[in-house]
């Protein structure tokens, strides 16, 4: 198992401070997140590569379907070069919320999915290295043609930075394209749909979390895809009520999970509560 942790809210000189202090503490990864305006997510993770040499930087998440796929794909490998090969991205579709629809409109999810699927085609295609075109119905790549400016190098890690994916799962169904694209690409974040549990009670459990990953390996045997190297991750708070409810980290690894990320939503913006985050971050990873 290893560890990482989310910074919630944070400049990008602070998030810089906070993972080079993980980086002394132990920690394996430092996450930051994306807003549709606010302090920009791969600036954030450049500074913080700049102030470390070890510890792994990406996100949790990348709405990738709002994404240029080759805006994407630079900033992602800009990152993943100036850190010596250490980013990796997570994906989902996003939560919508006011900052969000402030300024797109809610294309629903079947299209935000089917944007999702091309962007991430298209960051695959770019940053293999080999001529690209792609016939795409958001995201069309013509011929470099001539005249085109070189090709950027690229990124340290090959073919491409890794990729997490939100899974979500729906128990019972076997067919579902959220865990069909997950297992495509190098880790799934599972969640768990439960339509008709009582308010309250948990949906990430043990048991369900379990089934679907078994979910995940078939699919991944049946494309011909190793399950050795796929990371789980699974997203928790040690300090809070998810351990007691859905296990702690030593639980999530028998049933095959590789990533603990602390995600400490509940701290307050603001000094303390970052002076909260380094006090967490000082105390190390969770590992009893």
């Amino acid at each position: 198992m290893r560890y990482g942790f989310v910074v919630p809210y944070a400049d990008a000189c602070a998030f810089a401070e906070v993972a080079a202090l993980g980086e002394r503490h132990g920690w394996d990864a430092v996450f930051t997140w994306e807003s549709l305006y606010g302090e920009h997510a791969w600036v954030t993770l450049a500074a913080a590569a700049t102030a470390t040499s070890a510890i792994r930087l990406g996100t949790l998440l990348t709405p990738a379907s709002r994404h240029r796929p080759w805006d994407l794909a630079s900033m992602v490998s800009s990152v993943d070069r100036l850190s010596g090969g250490r980013v990796v991205m997570t994906v989902g579709l996003g939560a919508l919320h006011p900052g969000w629809t402030r300024f797109e409109r809610d294309e629903g999810r079947a299209e935000r999915a089917r944007k999702l699927d091309e962007s991430l085609a298209v960051y695959r295609g770019l940053l293999s290295g080999a001529p690209l075109t792609y016939d795409g119905v958001h995201y069309p790549v013509g011929p470099e043609g001539e005249g085109a400016p070189p090709l950027p190098p690229p990124p340290t890690q090959r073919p491409h930075p890794p990729v997490w994916v939100v899974g979500a799962y729906l128990p019972g169904r076997r067919r579902q394209p959220s865990m069909e694209r997950a297992a495509r690409w190098q880790g799934v974040l599972p969640t768990v749909a439960v339509p008709d549990a009582q308010p309250g009670s948990p949906h990430l459990t043990l048991e369900s979390v379990a089934e679907a990953l078994a979910v995940v390996r078939d699919l991944r045997e049946e494309a011909g895809l190793p399950w050795e190297g796929y990371d789980v991750v699974i997203e928790g708070d040690s300090t809070g009520e998810f351990v007691r409810s859905a296990g702690t980290p030593a639980q999530w690894a028998t049933i095959g999970a590789t990533w603990w990320i602390e995600s400490w939503w509940s701290v307050e913006p603001g000094p303390a509560g970052l002076a909260e985050i380094r006090r967490r971050v000082e105390a190390g990873p969770p590992t009893d």
